[in-house]
């Protein structure tokens, strides 16, 4: 016999302590009784994954109980947030009790990390699609937005670019460094908080860098020069671009613009900023590199090394019309 939804909630979802002091009620009643300490704002976020659009189909549970969380947390990331709740709303075919088992404890995995608490949801039949609404706390004045910007700052990003693009395109085929990049992407929390007071302006990339950058440029009626030679790429990146022939080349530069599901920062600093940055760094746990520099004139010119303007194949990510990934 199949689970019900409650016994579902009871036996995949439910937990009996409480480990966060603002949560006054979670799960088991008709809604969240939460409170936002003082001196603290509440920033609200929610994204959904549905089978096949955001995650290959046969994509392990695992994997999508901490993608699913982790996408949340880069969101709260990007506004500088210290995650506290969430809940969630989940729609599978079946009550198959392996699979929830293994979405359930990844999910409560990366949710300890971070000491998020699961206060409420929905549990449904249908085609398998995940939704997370994500609550956190920044101090008050003191949170990151996309706009900010100013002409002359630096462009930096965290991390990475292209490792999840690569993995989606070679379709397994990638190795394991880029599969588990694609996979278990990890939420730059660390990094958002320490850039509190020093990045003008913040945006994660998931759409692309082409795209989310162009997102926060927007805001301000700004443009940007990136360097094509200077964008972050892992050596697992690197040397399995160079076995993919005559397209290494075009890979090698339009996958870090453009191909999405990376989940690290981008981020412009003041130049007056800089030995902030510089200092701030060490609470990053993670690399981050500037990538080029803010301009007055709109729109995004990348750059190679030799100085030529180079046109990448797409811009990024497109939630509606035709996907340039996945």
């Amino acid at each position: 016999m199949s689970d019900t939804e409650f016994d579902i909630i009871r036996r995949y979802f439910t937990r009996q302590d409480s480990n966060r002091k603002d949560v006054i009620t979670g799960i088991g009643d008709d809604a969240a009784l939460l409170q936002v300490p003082a001196g603290m704002e509440l920033v609200v976020c929610m994204d959904t994954l549905v089978d096949g659009v955001h995650f290959p189909t046969g994509t392990p549970a695992a994997a999508i109980g901490h993608k699913t969380l982790a996408v949340n947390l880069s969101d709260l990331a990007a506004m500088g947030a210290e995650p506290a709740w969430v809940t969630l709303s989940l729609t599978i075919p079946e009550s198959g009790s392996d699979w929830l088992a293994d979405f359930s404890q990844a999910f409560f995995k990366l949710a300890d990390r971070y000491q998020v608490q699961l206060v409420g949801g929905d549990t449904t039949q249908g085609p398998l699609a995940v939704t997370v609404q994500a609550h956190g706390f920044v101090p008050d004045g003191l949170a990151l937005r996309r706009r900010g910007a100013q002409a002359g700052d630096h462009i930096y990003v965290t991390g990475t670019l292209g490792d999840a693009g690569l993995a989606l395109l070679l379709a397994g085929d990638a190795g394991a460094d880029l599969q588990h990049r694609l996979d278990y992407p990890e939420p730059r929390v660390a990094a958002g908080q320490a850039l509190r007071g020093i990045a003008s302006a913040a945006i994660d990339v998931s759409d692309g860098l082409l795209a989310d950058l162009g997102h926060l440029l927007e805001s301000d009626q700004l443009g940007a020069a990136l360097s094509l030679d200077d964008l972050p790429r892992s050596t697992a990146f690197s040397e399995t671009v160079q076995r993919c022939g005559a397209d290494a080349r075009t890979l090698y530069l339009d996958l870090p613009l453009s191909a999405g599901d990376d989940y690290e920062l981008c981020f412009t600093v003041p130049e007056a900023a800089l030995q902030q940055l510089a200092t701030a760094q060490a609470q990053f746990f993670c690399a981050c590199t500037y990538v080029g520099r803010i301009e007055a004139t709109p729109g995004i010119r990348c750059y190679t090394a030799d100085g030529e303007t180079y046109e990448p194949a797409t811009a990024g990510y497109q939630h509606f019309g035709v996907s340039q990934h996945g």
